[in-house]
């Protein structure tokens, strides 16, 4: 097992308490993961609450997704990996399903544009308000195979993006490391609540 286990497992546990605190997510849903240095991955157990973790609550699976016990990792292990693969400087993966994200999905078809906010530079490396951040929505799909692959053709046609929403389900964000990635969780929450407000708003 990795050195790095441990302390990442703990991580994920801490990041798991903080969305839970939010109200991210609810019963047992969301998945996160986090990239150890040999390459496997440490992800939550399948069904597990995520405001209540412990250590036996995240398990190992390789690269691929299959796991390296006797554990069932969660059923959407396969869209973190998709991510670690195409970007290799990525960390941890975070899944909540939170209120925000969820609203957005149900009043924008395909994508949401967020610009000129000050807090899109807790994104990444973005460096002003005066930006355009391109957020895809994509259909819930059972078939995670399929989903992970339409990711992966929205971001070779259009470009990188800072996360991403499955329809009536969640969304997912990524950064170089737990905290960068709940950083990101956070600020997209935030931005998703604003957008869907603005939009109610302006709707007659």
């Amino acid at each position: 097992m990795s050195d790095d286990f441990p302390p990442r497992a703990q991580e994920l546990i801490e990041a798991g308490r903080f969305i839970d605190r939010r109200g991210w997510v609810p019963a047992t849903s969301g998945n996160f993961s986090a990239r150890l240095a040999d390459g496997r991955i440490a992800i939550t157990v399948s069904g597990r609450h995520k405001g209540r973790l412990v250590a036996d609550d995240i398990m190992l699976v390789d690269a691929d997704g299959n796991s390296l016990d006797d554990r069932r990792p969660s059923a959407e292990t396969r869209l973190h990996t998709a991510l670690y693969r195409r970007y290799p400087g990525t960390g941890c993966v975070l899944h909540p399903h939170s209120p925000g994200a969820t609203l957005v999905s149900r009043l924008w078809p395909d994508e949401l544009i967020l610009e000129n906010y000050e807090l899109l530079k807790a994104l990444g490396d973005i460096r002003t308000h005066a930006t355009r951040v391109r957020i895809p929505i994509f259909p819930n799909d059972q078939d995670i195979d399929r989903l992970a692959a339409r990711v992966d053709d929205w971001l070779d046609q259009h470009g990188d993006t800072h996360g991403y929403i499955i329809a009536s389900h969640g969304f997912y964000t990524w950064g170089a490391t737990v905290a960068a990635a709940l950083r990101q969780v956070e600020a997209l929450e935030f931005l998703f609540d604003i957008e869907s407000r603005l939009h109610g708003v302006k709707t007659p």
